[in-house]
């Protein structure tokens, strides 16, 4: 009997995380769960790198969980992700699979590895008019004040910040300890990229899902009828092609200033992995670079 009833894989954008757990999944014959922040909204594809392509292996559809499962505009958040991944993850394990986590958000990665016992919180309108105006160095600033642990890898959007600070201050005044949350035992697998690996992949990437189409998709999703304010606050692609798409910035300027955003979020992303190693969640760090087959090879050997 094994002794993890989930396996996890985490590493920052572009590093292989998806390629890794789909092949995982397929030797296995389970399923993957999604751990990210922006693929569970439907239409909003390329700018979250869904790589639904990647599914796919020798003609076989690795099944796949919390992806494209609200539309764009909603607010979806860590509440509503622990109460989904709960569902997915009994289903899977009532079929006796192993699933497989994956993904870089790392409070959605945290709250099931931690078990947090999560309320939902609702909107403080007071709170929300007294932050309006400030600016996001500020907001981020009062975030990082509060004692309660928040993810602050996404928050690079006034409103997300500001929706950040709502959900401390209510922890703070309001006993959140109220929902349990399963033992869930999981071998954590981080993919450890050089940071000149890792810039080059992004920008890389980045161009790449340019010619493919990415402004037009952000077209496409405000032509659906979300406005611009709904879309910047996903932030990283979505703020500066929209930024780009409504007139506030060039070309030149909109991709230069994407790139460096998408360069600091991988370095947020590494920081708060190592803030979850010292909180107490332990992560076996391979080289990102080993073939693929090689890399399912030993985790499969830290599974026995």
């Amino acid at each position: 009997m094994l002794a993890y009833n989930l396996i996890t894989i985490l590493g920052p954008t572009a590093c292989g995380k998806t390629m890794l757990a789909v092949a995982l999944a397929d030797r296995l014959r389970t399923a993957v769960i999604s751990a990210d922040s922006r693929q569970v909204y439907r239409s909003m594809d390329l700018g979250t790198g869904k790589d639904l392509d990647e599914y796919v292996v020798d003609g076989r559809r690795v099944p796949y969980h919390l992806i494209d499962i609200v539309d764009a505009g909603y607010k979806y958040n860590v509440f509503e992700y622990q109460r989904d991944f709960l569902a997915v993850y009994e289903r899977l394990r009532a079929a006796r699979q192993i699933p497989v986590l994956c993904g870089g958000t790392g409070m959605y990665l945290e709250s099931v590895l931690r078990g947090y016992r999560l309320v939902e919180v609702p909107e403080n309108r007071a709170l929300r008019a007294s932050l309006e105006g400030k600016s996001l160095d500020e907001l981020t600033e009062m975030l990082r004040g509060y004692k309660q642990l928040h993810n602050t890898t996404d928050v690079d959007t006034c409103k997300r910040a500001i929706r950040a600070i709502e959900i401390e201050e209510y922890y703070r005044t309001n006993d959140a300890d109220v929902r349990p949350f399963p033992k869930i035992k999981s071998l954590t697998v981080g993919l450890d990229v050089s940071r000149e690996l890792r810039r080059e992949r992004i920008s890389r990437r980045l161009r790449e899902r340019l010619d493919q189409g990415m402004i037009d998709e952000v077209r496409g999703i405000l032509a659906s009828g979300v406005s611009p304010d709904d879309l910047i606050y996903y932030g990283l692609e979505y703020k500066f092609l929209t930024m780009y798409v409504i007139g506030q910035l060039t070309y030149d300027e909109m991709v230069n200033r994407l790139e460096i955003a998408i360069h600091q979020f991988a370095k947020r992303q590494m920081t708060y992995f190592r803030g979850m190693e010292r909180r107490g969640v332990p992560i076996r760090w391979i080289d990102s670079e080993l073939p693929t087959e090689e890399k399912v090879e030993c985790i499969c050997q830290m599974l026995e």
